[in-house]
């Protein structure tokens, strides 16, 4: 059997008008030939597909059923040709991306966006984790692109875009003692138990650690269970505390420290190995960054 997307395009198109007359008008052919294609897929399928009685030709149940895989099968068709003709222009086969787990409720979804109506056929796969864990996933190419808080170091392999910023905040229950007090100093606020979002590889030191106590989660959401129940106070961005439901994060207080802006305002980066080489979507999605920054 050596079925063509010629013949299942010709196919399709005698189901949709009716006649093969119509079809062969419809796609610049001469009857005869539309004729003979549906005879030899007939052949070659071992399947009636129309009945010849009267002027036009008449689908047969089998050719209606093989109709509704006939459109999804030449959709995919063209769809493996563009892909096929993207790969052979240095398109990537995929592009991975990571987002810290602290920037999954920030606007990162419009990038995405811009690259899907760029290469519809493109591949791509979205992971979030805890910040550090995204670097070190970047650095050792399990993903092209990080989405990050500014970082304190550099890594003299990263290369990055200020995309837009973020405030992080510090919380705590309502029923917790520090909600009690209208002002915190640094070393009272050492003294309370912390919740920390950060790795899960305990060899990397957290950032933003204010207490001598601290428990560590790798996700906002632990972090908010526990800090609701009472367990420790810790910072979440504000973005997240904005996206919660009503019933969640209505028994947490902002703190007032005394000794800094209780709101950290922190750039967000994209970033990416600049030590490797980068298809056209990759170079596509920085030079739609730097776009978007200069707007």
């Amino acid at each position: 059997m050596n079925i063509n997307q010629e013949q299942l395009l010709i196919f399709k198109t005698v189901i949709e008008t009716g006649s093969f007359s119509a079809a062969a008008r419809k796609l610049g052919k001469v009857p005869s030939a539309v004729s003979m294609s549906i005879a030899n897929l007939e052949i070659d399928l071992n399947v009636q597909l129309f009945q010849r009685i009267g002027r036009e030709p008449i689908p047969t149940e089998e050719a209606n059923h093989l109709y509704k895989k006939t459109e999804n099968l030449l959709i995919e068709m063209n769809q493996w040709k563009q892909y096929a003709f993207a790969l052979g222009t240095g398109l990537e086969p995929a592009l991975n991306i990571v987002i810290a787990s602290e920037l999954i409720h920030t606007p990162w979804i419009k990038y995405i966006n811009a690259l899907e109506q760029q290469f519809p056929t493109l591949e791509i796969n979205i992971f979030s984790a805890p910040q550090e864990d995204a670097m070190r996933m970047l650095m050792q190419n399990e993903v092209q692109f990080a989405l990050l808080f500014e970082r304190e170091l550099l890594d003299h392999r990263e290369a990055f875009i200020e995309l837009f910023s973020e405030t992080i905040v510090p919380v705590s229950a309502l029923e917790h003692s520090l909600s009690q007090q209208h002002q915190i100093t640094l070393h009272e606020l050492s003294t309370h138990r912390q919740i920390v979002v950060t790795s899960r590889d305990k060899a990397i030191k957290p950032e933003l650690v204010f207490s001598k106590d601290y428990w560590r989660t790798d996700h906002y959401h632990l972090a908010l269970t526990l800090i609701e129940q009472k367990l420790g106070w810790g910072f979440l961005p504000q973005v997240f505390l904005d996206s919660l439901k009503d019933k969640e994060g209505k028994n947490l207080t902002v703190l007032n420290i005394t000794d800094f802006t209780y709101d950290l305002r922190y750039f967000i980066d994209l970033v990416w190995n600049k030590e490797n080489s980068m298809g056209i979507a990759g170079q596509y999605l920085i030079n739609y960054a730097r776009e978007q920054r200069n707007k």
